[in-house]
């Protein structure tokens, strides 16, 4: 069955978004890993390629963080670094933007006491998993994957590893055996791919070991990027988590407007300097902004300067943590390996399940956490 005594390791901390059920582990103790069927889980990964910006922020950061008091003990974020080979070739580049997706969640809040934080690449098990379940899909289910096109058509080279992308994504939800996969609109046909997985597998070897994950749509706000484009990285429209006064105070002024004449009305549901200003800004200044804006009573000069106001506030309680952290890599770095081993224990769980599945012999403490 499902339940399976394993030594279990002392928590520790830790993006994707999947939220799950099927898995216990509600006490933070050090002796037990593995699982009730009562409780739910979410799990979440963010590949480290370029520097956290607010898109990332209210659109799943904040998310999460809220998630470890939603389900204290059974929140899971890891650093999708495995996946970001695909995108950065550099090593250092690599570890220093990993480095820093995981003082950035640490400052903003993450609590190692009640999330588990940990690197993709400290649970090799996720690649063993990988290659089993790749052994059971179709090579159509992945010719038919939108994001391949379209990162090639972006100029991404087109390796082996971006067309596979999917088989990973797959094995990072089916290795703690999610139910239900919170994810943006743009993100839906992954999950519906893992389900096809998964289905794949069960129906291969006349087993119920993974469930068909479900949908669980994520309904924060799309966060426009300066140029009213999506805010990415890849569109050069992004303004960073932890940008600098003057850095912000340069973007904000780089905002596009209409050409709506000082005086006149401006329509607050289109303006792209008011959609950012109400993800910062007190509902009352929200108020105020959009009341100001229809009156023409408020221009874009004024409207700019309250933007960079809030955007330079909102993020400041947090700044002084980073920079503690940045003078303690020995703490962050325990924080890393300490989720790595309770990922791993519960890796560790479904691959020897899976193991036995395919026919494959006992691999008990043979590369187990330890």
């Amino acid at each position: 069955g499902w339940h399976r005594d394993l030594p279990r390791p002392c928590l520790g901390e830790a993006f994707f978004c999947l939220e799950i059920a099927g898995l216990g582990l509600r006490e933070m103790t050090s002796e037990i890993a593995v699982n009730s069927n009562t409780t739910a889980r979410v799990l979440s990964g963010i590949q480290p390629s370029g520097v956290l910006h607010v898109g990332n922020y209210f659109g799943a950061i904040k998310q999460h963080i809220e998630h470890q008091d939603r389900f204290p003990g059974d929140a899971f974020y890891f650093i999708a670094d495995y996946h970001s080979l695909t995108t950065v070739g550099d090593p250092q580049t690599l570890a220093d933007q990993t480095q820093g997706v995981a003082l950035d969640y640490l400052a903003l809040g993450l609590d190692p006491a009640k999330a588990t934080f940990y690197r993709q690449s400290d649970v090799p098990e996720v690649t063993e998993l990988t290659w089993i379940l790749s052994c059971v899909t179709g090579k159509g289910l992945l010719d038919r994957a939108v994001s391949y096109k379209d990162k090639v058509q972006q100029g991404i080279n087109a390796s082996v590893g971006l067309y596979t992308y999917p088989m990973l994504m797959a094995a990072d939800i089916l290795i703690v055996r999610s139910t239900m996969v919170p994810v943006g609109q743009d993100q839906t046909q992954h999950l519906e791919i893992t389900r096809d997985i998964a289905g794949s597998f069960n129906s291969a070897y006349n087993t119920d070991m993974f469930p068909l994950p479900d949908t669980l749509l994520n309904d924060a706000a799309v966060v426009p990027g300066i140029d009213g484009q999506k805010m990415s990285k890849s569109y050069d429209n992004s303004v960073e988590i932890f940008a600098t006064e003057a850095e912000i105070k340069a973007k904000v002024k780089r905002v596009k407007t209409s050409s709506t004449a000082l005086g006149d009305p401006i329509d607050p549901d289109t303006d792209i300097v008011f959609q950012l200003f109400r993800l910062f800004g007190h509902p009352d200044e929200v108020e105020e902004l959009r009341n100001g804006y229809l009156a023409g009573e408020i221009g874009y000069g004024k409207s700019k300067e309250m933007l960079r106001s809030v955007m330079t506030g909102y993020f400041e309680p947090y700044r002084a943590r980073r920079e503690e952290l940045e003078n303690d890599s020995d703490y962050v770095e325990d924080v890393l390996q300490e989720g790595a081993k309770r990922a791993r224990a519960e890796a560790r769980f479904t691959v020897d399940r899976v193991r036995e599945i395919v026919g494959f012999s006992s691999s008990a403490g043979v590369g187990a956490a330890k």
